[in-house]
């Protein structure tokens, strides 16, 4: 049954994923099902491995909670980094590469981007190393102040690197520039209550907030194009009216995780 919890929870970050990617990027590229269907396979393998690391698993609400945001953040740095440091693809398509670039100037070699792509990793657990050096040995809940830098570090991390790939093109701005930290340090704080462990809410602090910004940009501004296809004509008109049938899916899933979020609040005080 746990591990069953934990695949259901993995197929849930991939469908949710898939679905805003899919509502944005459709109309300018089309809808295939394995395309659709490749973050929720990423995710349903993910989600197990992360609980076993980690010893999370979903079979409490607040197990359930943190590890949808940790596998979310997996799979996001999973298939980013295939993406923008090993998939070669014509990037005519678009009006921001999706591959690694300088200033908008494709690095065609795989040897240049991969090596940068294993600092990006290795900064990022440098940045978790660091987050469970700040963690006091005694009631690490109770550190508001070192939850919140910890929790906001998955923001920064996110906003300094979008800032490098998006604003050589589109132009710097300063409220999307720090959206991610805040987001994450308010994930964090409530992601706080069910973990001690600061690295965990670091990583599931940061899953949540990509998931609620992407829904954010994708489903408050739905004929705004995502910053890749700005500018793009759209090629499958067909996709403006299809995709609307996976809305239902994707608001169940928000349905879910808020009655989660309550469940596991309530569950801090059975009395409640």
């Amino acid at each position: 049954m746990t591990y069953l919890m934990d695949v259901l929870i993995g197929m849930a970050v991939g469908a949710h994923i898939s679905t805003w990617g899919m509502y944005k990027d459709a109309i300018h590229e089309g809808f295939t099902v394995p395309k659709y269907l490749r973050s929720t396979m990423v995710g349903l393998v993910l989600a197990p491995v992360a609980a076993t690391v980690t010893g999370i698993h979903a079979t409490s609400a607040g197990g359930a909670l943190i590890l949808f945001g940790m596998t979310y953040a997996l799979e996001r740095a999973v298939t980013e980094f295939y993406k923008t440091y090993l998939r070669n693809e014509d990037q005519s398509k678009y009006f921001i590469p999706m591959q690694f670039h300088v200033m908008g100037r494709v690095i065609q070699s795989l040897m240049v981007r991969v090596a940068v792509g294993v600092g990006m990793v290795c900064l990022a657990l440098v940045l978790l190393m660091a987050a469970r050096a700040l963690q006091p040995a005694e009631n690490p809940q109770a550190a508001l102040g070192r939850i919140a830098l910890v929790a906001s570090f998955g923001g920064w991390f996110s906003a300094f690197g979008g800032a490098f790939k998006d604003a050589p093109i589109e132009g710097f701005e300063t409220l999307k520039f720090f959206r991610s930290p805040v987001s994450a340090l308010l994930w964090g704080l409530l992601i706080s209550r069910f973990t001690p462990s600061y690295p965990i809410i670091a990583l599931s602090a940061i899953g949540f907030t990509v998931a609620t910004l992407e829904t954010y940009k994708t489903f408050f501004f739905p004929s705004v194009p995502r910053g890749k296809f700005a500018g793009k004509p759209i090629l499958h008109p067909e996709m403006l009216q299809k995709r609307q049938y996976f809305v239902p899916l994707y608001a169940s899933i928000w349905v879910g995780i808020l009655v989660t979020v309550v469940s596991a609040i309530r569950s801090l005080d059975p009395g409640a």
